[in-house]
């Protein structure tokens, strides 16, 4: 049942087609296999690769991410290149920013597309030059979450943070009538701030938002 509801699978095994469907122990969609690429961006120029990748993409898929896991041994596992150390799956980016990504195009090929390959394109050139990555980095764990939603949000404290999301995992008709989290002493449903967390509500269901809270 997973294979069949998962959107652009069709898709994704087309552009990469080393990349196979593997037996999965859950209900989940597992794939496996070379992920071959080529990506071009305007000043960091052409990159053409290949890794060897472990996917598991849940059958709640798009409304949660995939995980990836690099298993031919060719990106060094550290917190360098942005490896988890728990479990050695890749580290895209904050949850949040590779859910706006995906919410451009909510299918299997669009998360290749918008939250893949860029992180593989600028691995693949620290790995051929040995500098730092292109595109800059977050800070690793809590810290770097922190200062990637701020500014995804248009915050400046963690507390207005926090409060948002607070807000963002209620339904709206509550969180409307309460203090907006920008700091302007007003009811969020009366100030403009409110279409700005209205973005992020299409993006991102109640649930997400209250689970990141805790």
């Amino acid at each position: 049942m997973a294979v069949v509801e998962t959107p652009g699978l069709r898709e994704f095994l087309r552009d990469y087609p080393q990349m196979a469907i593997r037996p999965s122990a859950g209900e989940s969609l597992r794939l496996k296999g070379s992920f071959e690429f080529a990506a071009h961006h305007a000043k960091e120029g052409d990159i053409q690769d290949a890794f060897v990748l472990e996917m598991i993409v849940p059958c709640t898929f798009p409304k949660a991410l995939p995980s990836v896991t690099e298993i031919g041994g060719k990106i060094p596992r550290t917190g360098e290149f942005h490896v988890n150390q728990t479990d050695n799956t890749l580290c895209l980016g904050s949850p949040l920013s590779l859910f706006l990504k995906l919410s451009k195009k909510p299918t299997l090929d669009g998360f290749a597309e918008n939250c893949l390959v860029p992180y593989l394109f600028a691995i693949s050139q620290k790995l051929t030059t040995g500098g730092a990555l292109p595109f800059g980095e977050l800070d690793h764990g809590v810290d770097g979450l922190f200062a990637d939603y701020l500014q995804l949000l248009r915050l400046k404290s963690r507390e207005q943070l926090i409060y948002a999301f607070r807000l963002l995992g209620m339904k709206k008709r509550r969180a409307n009538k309460l203090t907006c989290p920008c700091g302007c002493g007003i009811r969020l449903g009366r100030c403009n701030y409110n279409f700005q967390l209205r973005e992020f509500r299409k993006v991102v269901g109640r649930t997400w938002f209250k689970s990141q809270v805790k």
